[in-house]
């Protein structure tokens, strides 16, 4: 029986995983099967087990899986898998995108039998671990299942998102533009307000990016980054790296930092960081850079609140109480 278990197992799996025929799990499935992720407690169907199959697959072409022991109880009831693979991070995945680099996980699976399949899965690894392993953890709040569709408690009556949507436009903030070079050697850069000091010692800085940007994979994918902060004098550059422009540095005038990052020409202030981490949080992914260089001009550097633009110079203080 045991290695009757073992035999079908192995099979199944290393066709799935190896080869990309999911319906291999059919032969040991059973009809109520669900699987558990002891990370994240998401459960899951035989369904959904074979596209995360599949889309590791697409993501990894060459992926490679190793059983490296399987365990039987003596009834036939309970087993557990030990194994890892190797593959390139060829393809995205999860709108994370591909690096090229080789990336080998390990996990175990402990399962339950009934009639001589498998009835229950409980195991260590998801595709988050798999973006983990690629040195992109997950910001693991991001991704908890909410019941209840207020994301604040909000005594206006207003619905939670666009009270959280208010609060934000009440935060007053500076305005930068955060910059890469592509694949390609080409600058490219957006718009953002995402920015927070993180460190002194070590000199952290953090920018949060949407993925959707068409910004979004050169920075990536690139080892360093370069922050600037607008000054009053570049409302229109503002404009520019806002917008969906094929060429936002079209005619403007920058230059590079030490490590290549594109640094704008009048600029209140401007840094190049190399990135240390990449976290995914959904919709957003959060950088964390560590300073490398920094320059700072004599320039006022530009105000933001509730989608307009102010001027930072006359920044009068308020009387203590």
């Amino acid at each position: 029986m045991q290695h009757h278990i073992k035999e079908a197992v192995t099979r199944a799996w290393e066709a799935a995983w190896d080869r990309g025929e999911v319906d291999a799990f059919d032969a040991i499935l059973h009809p109520d099967y669900r699987r558990e992720s002891t990370r994240t407690g998401r459960q899951s169907d035989a369904a959904a087990l074979k596209q995360e199959i599949l889309d590791a697959r697409a993501a990894f072409p060459d992926l490679v899986t190793t059983i490296d022991r399987i365990i039987v109880d003596d009834d036939g009831e309970n087993a557990a898998v030990f194994w890892h693979t190797n593959g390139t991070f060829s393809n995205d995945l999860q709108g994370v995108p591909a690096t090229g680099s080789r990336v080998e996980t390990r996990g175990s699976n402990q399962i339950e039998l009934r009639d001589g399949k498998v009835v229950r899965e409980r195991v260590t690894w998801d595709q988050s671990e798999l973006l983990a392993d690629l040195g992109v953890p997950s910001l693991r709040s991001a991704f908890e299942n909410d019941p209840s569709d207020v994301v604040v408690d909000d005594l206006s009556g207003v619905p939670g998102l666009d009270a959280l949507k208010g609060f934000n436009r009440q935060f007053v903030t500076g305005v930068t533009v955060v910059t890469t070079i592509d694949e390609d050697g080409r600058p490219r850069g957006l718009a953002a307000n995402s920015y927070a000091s993180v460190s002194l010692e070590p000199p952290l800085v953090l920018i949060c990016v949407q993925k959707t940007t068409s910004t979004y994979a050169s920075l990536f994918k690139s080892t360093h980054l370069g922050i600037n902060i607008m000054s009053n004098e570049q409302r229109g550059t503002v404009g520019v790296f806002a917008s969906k422009s094929a060429d936002k540095f079209a005619g403007l005038d920058w230059h590079a930092g030490p490590a290549g990052s594109p640094l704008i020409d009048g600029s209140a202030a401007s840094i190049e960081a190399e990135i240390k981490e990449r976290f995914q949080a959904k919709t957003h992914t959060v950088f964390i850079a560590k300073v490398t260089h920094a320059e700072i001009a004599e320039a006022e550097p530009m105000v933001y609140k509730a989608g307009r633009f102010f001027d930072g110079a006359a920044l009068n203080e308020l009387p203590s109480e």
